[in-house]
């Protein structure tokens, strides 16, 4: 039997993976406090729709319950929707805060129910493949690394939905543009260590509340020391997102604007791969998102859900880059701290 979706947000990603779920399941009901765009995606799919999530939970019963609103509601709705007796797939970031992140993988333990977080990136078939050579020890011990990420986000990107911009549901560039790409580098390297320096700055938009440039340096717990910089200010669109790992036995780069291509490759032993094409970015319209893997992280949910020897992610990972943002913010948004308005 195919499992029963819920999608809760109807915006951008919801529309993404209102698709996705009914084909490659039962789309059963839809749920935003947006009239016309939940009316709008109802009469698409030909489903119910609802204004307030519990009335959905009640009276549908999903599987699965896919939460795809602002950032900030993900933990309380993701906990509501385990409480309920269904499965979660949670748009990334998980949770605005640490323990907010631990609650949610606790309801799950004690649901008995299944927390799947959606990092679709890992699927990039370079970051696969190199990833698969961190395992094996390939390019030996790691003591370096950069990771760049340089968008564009407009003012009218942050004008278009009330939610943009805030500290309570957005809370920043890590948590909502970039918590991909620092989920990556501890997929890569393993727990952070010590930050050693965060500082920010809002260089063009004067309505958030927040930074929209940002600089850090962090030293992981295996002793790999790097630097995080990033930016929503690359002119007109995207520009680049990328990471650089310095081992002594290897460096590579993964790049393109998403993470999407391998750059550089130089390891003891190994000639440069030929790797399958990497998938397109998400395209809103006005923006891109990152890469449109999402079909990918449905097959692993249902691939788990169906036989536990199979593993896609432990939502514990997910606390991980959670709690680094926060800490990264909890420096730079001291009072007196490094950020600039």
């Amino acid at each position: 039997m195919p499992y029963r979706y819920a999608i809760i947000g109807c915006g951008q990603i919801g529309r993404r993976h209102a698709s996705l779920a009914a084909g490659m399941g039962r789309l059963v009901a839809l749920c935003d406090t947006d009239p016309a765009k939940l009316t709008d995606l109802c009469l698409q799919y030909g489903v119910p729709g609802y204004g307030q999530m519990d009335e959905l939970l009640a009276a549908e019963k999903p599987d699965i319950v896919v939460i795809c609103t602002p950032t900030g509601l993900h933990a309380y709705q993701a906990i509501d929707a385990l409480r309920a007796g269904c499965h979660v797939l949670c748009e990334k970031p998980m949770a605005i805060s640490g323990p907010d992140a631990r609650l949610m993988v606790e309801a799950a333990k004690e649901a008995g129910k299944r927390l799947f977080v959606v990092k679709q990136n890992r699927f990039n078939p370079p970051v696969t493949y190199i990833k698969g050579l961190l395992d094996e020890g390939a390019l030996g011990d790691i003591h370096g690394f950069q990771l760049n990420c340089f968008w564009n986000r407009s003012i009218s990107y942050f004008a278009s939905s009330p939610w943009r911009g805030s500290l309570d549901l957005d809370g920043g560039p890590l948590y909502t543009q970039f918590s991909h790409f620092i989920d990556l580098l501890i997929w890569f390297l393993g727990k952070p260590g010590r930050i050693l320096h965060a500082s920010g700055n809002n260089y063009s938009h004067p309505d958030i509340l927040f930074e929209d440039e940002g600089q850090v340096v962090l030293e992981m717990e295996n002793g790999a020391t790097g630097t995080i910089q990033y930016s929503l200010n690359a002119w007109r669109e995207n520009m680049e997102g990328s990471l650089a790992l310095f081992g002594n036995r290897g460096t590579v780069r993964i790049g393109g604007t998403y993470l999407n291509e391998l750059t550089h490759f130089a390891v003891e032993g190994l000639a440069f791969p030929e790797l399958p094409l990497a998938a397109a970015a998400n395209d809103y319209g006005s923006y891109q998102g990152s890469m449109s893997n999402h079909n990918l992280v449905y097959k692993a949910m249902i691939d788990s859900l169906q036989d536990d020897s199979y593993k896609y992610m432990d939502p514990a990972e997910g606390i991980l880059s959670v709690e680094l943002i926060e800490d990264i913010y909890g420096i730079m948004r001291q009072p007196g701290g490094n950020i600039n308005g």
